[in-house]
């Protein structure tokens, strides 16, 4: 039986697995990481399209029928493993001898924005991530200016995304109480400095502060610096201190990063 606190929902359409695929674009040399293969319907035709899956599930009692599920498919491996709680480095260095490898799953929504930050902080990122998330929380990661939010930030900061396409909840067993929908995230090929990094997400936390609150009031605030001394520096970065948080894009905020 799906477990409720583990967010175990398991993908039952057809044409959605068929389009996660066509989604990936995968080749025979690709190699693969899947999170929460559940059943391991999607790990099945993962393994049709690529030179090696590996599988990391959570829940112990799985992990004896997707063994032998793949025990005749030298392809995949399965690991009874929280992937959060793993050396992810240490592993990907290990099981991926060049860096390269592409993360495709539907992941528990409870976990999402953790696992998104995992694989986007590491020092080898996926080259691409073709996640089932939910919708509300797809819709957030891809907003544009205007309805920016720190989820939107984090991501965009490191990485290109999109959503490629909605699902309905009948897709599932059990049907979850929300709609979901598939994202890419491709990181950018250049890496981020981790001590830039931190000043940049000072900032931007101290902007997102007070949600109701202008970024002049909520910087001022932060910082406990003068207001008037703050609308300065906005202008010099060339904003409004009237502006709002969810108005800015990342070069924006990478200008009060280091103006700040």
């Amino acid at each position: 039986m799906p477990k409720k606190h583990l967010g175990q929902n398991f993908l039952r359409d057809e044409a959605v697995l068929q389009r996660i695929i066509e989604s990936s674009s995968l080749s025979t040399d690709d190699l693969v990481l899947e999170i929460g293969p559940g059943e391991g319907v999607l790990t099945e035709r993962l393994a049709e399209h690529a030179k090696k899956v590996i599988a990391i599930e959570i829940d112990g009692d799985l992990i004896g029928n997707l063994r032998d599920k793949f025990k005749d498919d030298p392809s995949v491996r399965i690991i009874n493993k929280d992937i959060l709680k793993m050396n992810l480095p240490e592993f990907i260095a290990k099981e991926f001898k060049d860096g390269k490898y592409k993360l495709i799953a539907n992941i528990p929504y409870y976990i999402t924005s953790p696992i998104i930050r995992l694989f986007l902080e590491t020092k080898l990122p996926p080259t691409e991530m073709i996640l089932m998330v939910q919708k509300e929380v797809a819709e957030r990661i891809v907003a544009k200016p205007g309805s920016m939010s720190i989820l939107a930030v984090s991501v965009q900061y490191y990485a290109q995304a999109e959503l490629l396409f909605d699902v309905d909840a009948e897709s599932f067993y059990p049907i979850p109480e929300v709609d979901s929908a598939v994202i890419r995230i491709k990181p950018e090929a250049r890496s981020r400095n981790r001590d830039e990094a931190k000043k940049f997400f000072r900032v931007v936390k101290a902007g997102f502060s007070s949600k109701r609150k202008t970024l002049s009031n909520n910087l001022s605030s932060s910082f406990c610096l003068n207001k008037k001394e703050v609308d300065e520096k906005l202008k010099s970065a060339g904003l409004s201190p009237i502006q709002r948080a969810q108005e800015l894009n990342i070069e924006d905020w990478e200008r009060l990063a280091s103006i700040f």
